[in-house]
């Protein structure tokens, strides 16, 4: 038997907004939540500008007591928020510490770089010091990769899987699959799902030594980020997390849970760095084989696709996805899904894509409309026949029924996601 997988709880902590309601309504005006960044100055760097939650200090300091806090840093208490949040809003309270371990529900809840910047600036500096026994016994949890998940399963006494996924910028959209098929194979009632990535210029230094990252819209950051744009120069980096409560259909109804949509299918693959694929450039094939894929383990026609969100960063691939989406789907310009890029008002929150533009996504769905792409008015000229199909403002769409997610990462790793808006 293949159970059904729906919606029923979310929680995003992104750069332009933390919850559904202000993150939804940061989506519907197009709101950028990219910023000027003076550290990123003062380092040297070519960009300048990047996509932080604002305020997040507080913020985990109003979820969190002092003895918690101490083993969360950014990346955790991104994706550790953003589950309370995810659990409360799915109907459930967080239990005690003391409490019953939930055998039934678990998590996957992946990033893709972790605690580098405890790392930066703890660990490498107190251990080159000769300070290794100041460093406290909370070092360990912050720096494994496994600590996303780890800290969530703490937090809501979880007892089924809990695993850390990373595929670089494929990370939140994998572990929204991983999480389907376990619950649909019957090994779980419900799982957490999705991704964080912290904000630090030691994640960040790398890219932007690669030079993939915006520089030349230092003075104008909310400009940046340009996915589908001829005047795209790379992404800007970003952070923040997402958790997405994924379950069991029949679960869900016998509890009288309000559910927000249901995932048709998903799927996941590699292009094998081959064919046009290498570390930082999807091939061709695998990303139309995943696209392909998903649809079929969906059930459903690629005319049925009503909209894409794509991965769409800003940079020279933009176009070669969109050819890729228009090859997978056999539809042209004229029959084109409207496509749109929540990267274009975050910037690209690597781990945390996935899992915050799978938030954007369901909201569309729920409520009936698609968020503009911003910055995209000077549609790519390899692709400006397309240009119809890119919102240039919010368009409310209240037939709109399936919407297909996917990201596509470093290392030629691909996932995608195929959701559907909830009907009884």
């Amino acid at each position: 038997m293949r159970h059904r997988v729906v919606i029923t709880g979310m929680g995003v902590a992104a750069p332009n907004g933390h919850g559904l309601a202000d993150f939804e309504q940061a989506l519907r005006e197009g709101r950028s939540g990219i910023r000027f960044l003076s550290e990123l100055a003062e380092l040297k760097f070519s960009c300048q500008i990047g996509g932080i939650p604002q305020g997040f200090e507080q913020i985990r300091k109003s979820y969190f007591d002092h003895e918690k806090l101490l083993s969360i840093n950014d990346n955790i208490g991104y994706v550790s928020v953003s589950a309370v949040d995810a659990w409360r809003d799915a109907g459930f309270t967080q239990p005690d510490d003391d409490g019953e371990v939930d055998w039934e529900t678990g998590a996957i809840l992946g990033c893709g770089i972790g605690g580098m910047d405890t790392i930066a600036q703890r660990v490498v500096p107190m251990v080159s010091e000769g300070k290794t026994r100041r460093m406290g016994s909370r070092i360990v949890e912050q720096v494994m990769n496994s600590g996303t998940s780890a800290r969530v399963s703490g937090l809501l006494g979880l007892g089924n899987q809990v695993t850390s996924n990373s595929a670089a910028c494929s990370t939140g959209t994998e572990a929204i699959v991983d999480a389907l098929w376990r619950i649909r194979m019957g090994l779980a009632k419900r799982m957490l799902a999705g991704g964080s990535e912290g904000a630090s210029p030691y994640i960040w230094a790398g890219f932007d030594s690669m030079r993939v990252i915006a520089r030349k819209f230092n003075d104008q950051p909310e400009k940046g980020s340009r996915p589908m744009s001829a005047s795209a120069n790379g992404f800007v980096p970003g952070a923040g997390g997402a958790v997405l409560v994924l379950e069991e259909l029949e679960t869900a109804l016998n509890r009288g849970a309000r559910i927000y949509a249901e995932i048709l299918g998903g799927f996941v693959n590699c292009g094998g760095q081959r064919n046009g694929g290498s570390m930082t450039a999807p091939n061709p094939d695998g990303v139309q084989r995943c696209i392909k894929g998903a649809i079929a383990d969906a059930g459903i026609r690629s005319d049925e696709v009503d909209a894409i969100n794509g991965h769409l960063t800003a940079t020279f691939a933009d176009p070669a996805e969109i050819k890729s989406w228009s090859r997978a789907l056999k539809r042209g310009p004229d029959d084109f899904p409207y496509v749109n890029s929540t990267k274009s008002m975050i910037g690209h929150c690597l781990g945390a894509a996935g899992a915050i533009e799978s938030v954007a996504v369901v909201l569309q769905l729920d409520r009936g409309f698609l968020h503009p792409s911003i910055n995209s008015e000077d549609v790519h000229p390899e692709i400006e026949a397309y240009g119809d199909k890119i919102p240039q403002k919010v368009m409310e769409y209240s037939d709109l029924k399936i919407i297909a997610k996917a990201c596509f990462g470093f290392g030629d790793v691909n996932s995608c996601l195929i959701f559907k808006k909830w009907e009884e």
